[in-house]
């Protein structure tokens, strides 16, 4: 029953977001970001000049909603163990850019990544390339094409080789990639490794794909790692698996996908919405 109210209070957002405010071009793309970890995450987003200005706060069952203009191409990635004064000045164990909880650049490695071109064929992919910090999933709804689930939803800091484990007080709060720690050509596919026939899977990555397999492991990872969708709705998940379905409204219905596709769902989820409504982060 919690699963079905997180769900369905991102929905009434993204309800009201269109109800009562601008109505986005048909062009336009709803992002909608939901926290099912058990502690706070700070996402970060660059550019993120749509985004609430790259950076805000969401609590354990969280969700916000954004909508981006086709042209927009960037990364969303989840902060973790933050502290910011009211100011927005801080810290954060992984994924800080900067001192700041508003970014202006990308997050400091590790971190699990999502990146986005959106075009009238949209690209976009989960990247281990800079390493792991929190399990994440990107869905896309209402798409045309492959329209594929991208996505690490293991927790990787639960199985780093010790070697690469990042750690804050005596905790793993990391994966770093075997190019940040050893800093070689091989592993940072560079050099006269920097083509895709040089450059193969290397013991590192093939443990990441092995626990990721929709997710880039390396540099030259693309076949089974970067996807194509047409006109689609993003839902990012933090600490949520890839097949647990989510929600978005689009053309007057609320429509969801996961394991099972697109399907919709109408008026049965009133109630329970407006139960939900106190879940929804307001900025």
């Amino acid at each position: 029953m919690a699963a079905h109210l997180n769900l369905l209070a991102t929905i009434l957002f993204v309800l009201i977001l269109i109800s009562t405010g601008p109505r986005p071009s048909r062009s336009a793309r709803i992002f909608t970001i939901i926290n099912n970890c058990k502690e706070t995450v700070w996402p970060g987003i660059f550019p993120g000049e749509n985004f609430n200005g790259g950076g805000f706060a969401l609590r354990p069952g969280q969700s916000i909603v954004f909508s981006a203009p086709v042209g927009w191409s960037g990364r969303i990635w989840g902060r973790s163990g933050c502290i910011f004064d009211r100011n927005g000045n801080g810290t954060c164990q992984t994924g800080a850019c900067g001192n700041t909880l508003k970014c202006s650049a990308s997050g400091k490695t590790p971190a699990t990544l999502a990146e986005f071109t959106l075009a009238s064929l949209d690209f976009y992919d989960v990247s281990l390339v800079d390493g792991f910090n929190l399990p994440m999933a990107v869905t896309p709804i209402n798409g045309k094409g492959n329209c594929s689930i991208a996505g690490c939803d293991a927790d990787l800091r639960t199985s780093c080789p010790s070697e690469l484990a990042l750690k804050a007080n005596g905790k793993v709060v990391g994966c770093r990639s075997a190019c940040d720690v050893f800093d070689t050509d091989e592993y940072c596919c560079r050099g006269v490794y920097g083509n895709s026939v040089i450059c193969q899977p290397t013991y590192y990555s093939k443990k990441f794909k092995e626990a990721c397999p929709g997710a880039y492991s390396y540099a030259y990872d693309d076949p089974t790692s970067i996807f194509t969708c047409s006109g689609t709705d993003y839902v990012i998940t933090f600490c949520s698996s890839r097949y647990r379905p989510v929600c978005t409204y689009h053309d007057n219905k609320l429509v969801c996908g996961g394991s099972n596709g697109l399907r919709s769902s109408a008026g049965r989820w009133g109630m329970a919405v407006l139960i939900a409504l106190p879940m929804i982060i307001t900025l």
